[in-house]
Formats: C-alpha cells, structure tokens, sequence
C-alpha cells in the first residue's frame, strides 16, 4: 500500500529545488560499492527514469510516501493511519527532508572511517541531479572538509546542472544503460544523445569518470549493447568499467509501495553470461569489476 504514487517528472525540471534543504529516504553507511574506500551514500528522493529493473522504487516518487507493514500491525480500531502516531510503527514515512547542517552532521559521525579507508561521501538516488543546487552546496563544504566525494547518476540533465556538481567530486560513478537511442527513451525515459555529449564532456574537462553497466536480462544483458558501449568508452579513453549484475533485492520493496515489479519473473544472470560479458571487456583492453 502506497498513499501516492507520483507521476514521472523531468530532470528539466526540478520538483525541489531548494539549495538549502533537500529530500533524502535513506542514508547507507559503511558501503564498499560507490565509490573507493568505505563510503556513507546519500539517496536522493525522485528520479526521471522509468527503468524495469530499479531496486530503489522508493526513489521514483519525489513525494514523501506512506506505506503500512502488515507484519507490524497491531490492528487498532479505528486506524488513524499516521505514521507519526502509529504505536507498533506499522505505518512510516519513506522520505524526509533535511537542511544542510543536518547532513553534515549526519555523514560527519562516519569521519574516522572515511579517513583510514580513503573512503567517503557518495550521492546516489534517484538521481541526485534532480536536487543539484543543493548537491553542490553539500559537497563543497565536504570538499573544504578534505572529504573525499562522489556522485551516481546517469547524467540525463542539462550540463549546466551536471558539470558543476561533478566538479566538486572525486569521482563520478556513470551509469550507461540500453544504448539504442529509441529504446532508451521508450523504455526508460531516457535522452541518450544527451546522456552521451554529457559523458563526452565530463572527459574533455578532466572528470574522473567510472562507467557503469548494468547487466540486465532482456534489455542489457547482451553482447551487442555492451559492444557499444565498450567502443564509446574506447573513443573517450576510458580503460574500466563496472558491471552491474540485475539482482532481486528490491522485490519486496514493490509489494510494500504496491507497485507492479516488471522482473518478477525474471532470474538473475547465470555465472556463464556473466563471465562472458566479463571476458568480452577484458579482451577489448579494459580493466573490469563487477559489481559496484
């Protein structure tokens, strides 16, 4: 159950835009799969992007949602269906909004590991481009701080809100998706050309850039997409990549927002597709992790 669902919005245009606050639904520590070290993630609330497969649907909506845990439910009568008055905390909020020292204060608590693990702060979502003004202010105080910084995204937002919010990391985690300009845009809501020129000039001004490829069962999960994107990232110099095999551990998350989950019935890569893949990059010259 889900009291709203809200319809796919732009990353032209910016439901919070506030630089002083920002609309968060869940802070990660101790990470070791964004970016180098021991990382604290961010997740941004709101994303433009209708892929299949995401295993943070709670990041879709920019809305703060309310959803119920039936395996928490005390069955009062009658129900206020308040999350802020719940005793058994059956009903709860996904989302929150936070103001900038908030953040700090928050992310600070994990300094002592950022600095023994040459680790840090990454900004993932959704897509942090959405709350970019907020982002930048975020990480340039980060960065004063000698902390190092990173953003996920999959970089479909003018290069006026991309370019300097990348600026201000360490390393810029790129996702690459379907490579077909016409399946992109049907089925994930997704401006290739753009996505691409921005790749493009993220290299060209020196940007530490980390591509990375989800690896997805009927949409990616191929050699051909992955061809392209080997020979775009040759092109630009860019010698490693990050496979992303498709899991399952958002499902249960789908039934709580109730929301259909497209891959339902669809199983993860099996250990001979992926080696495949792997070997495929590995031949064309590039240095391969997979996962995070």
């Amino acid at each position: 159950m889900t009291s709203f669902v809200a319809p796919r919005i732009s990353c032209e245009v910016v439901e919070q835009c506030d630089d002083e606050a920002a609309r968060i639904f869940n802070i990660q520590r101790y990470s070791l799969n964004d970016g180098q070290g021991i990382r604290t993630v961010v997740f941004f609330k709101g994303c433009p992007h209708t892929c299949p497969w995401c295993a943070n649907p709670e990041s879709l909506s920019p809305r703060i949602e309310t959803v119920r845990r039936e395996s928490k439910c005390l069955h009062c009568a009658p129900c206020l269906r308040d999350a802020d008055e719940c005793p058994s905390g059956a009903f709860e909020h996904i989302g929150r909004d936070i103001t900038l020292d908030e953040l700090e204060r928050e992310v600070l608590k994990d300094e002592l590991f950022f600095r023994t693990s040459g680790g840090g702060v990454t900004l993932s979502g959704g897509e942090v481009l959405m709350q970019a003004p907020f982002a930048i202010r975020f990480l340039q105080r980060l960065k004063r701080l000698g902390i190092r910084c990173a953003i996920e995204t999959a970089g479909d937002a003018p290069a006026s809100r991309l370019l300097p919010l990348a600026k201000a990391c360490d390393e810029v985690l790129f996702d690459l998706k379907i490579m077909d300009v016409v399946q992109a845009r049907e089925v994930v809501n997704m401006n290739l050309p753009r996505v691409l020129e921005n790749l493009r000039l993220l290299v060209r001004e020196g940007i530490n850039v980390i591509p990375r490829l989800p690896l997805i069962p009927g949409y990616t999960l191929n050699a051909e997409n992955l061809r392209q994107a080997l020979t775009l990232l040759t092109s630009l110099g860019i010698k490693q990549v990050h496979l992303l095999p498709f899991h399952r551990y958002g499902e249960p998350k789908y039934s709580l927002l109730g929301l259909p989950w497209a891959m339902k019935d669809v199983p993860a890569p099996s250990a001979q597709e992926l080696a495949a893949l792997r070997g495929m990059a590995e031949r064309a010259g590039f240095q391969v992790t997979t996962g995070g």
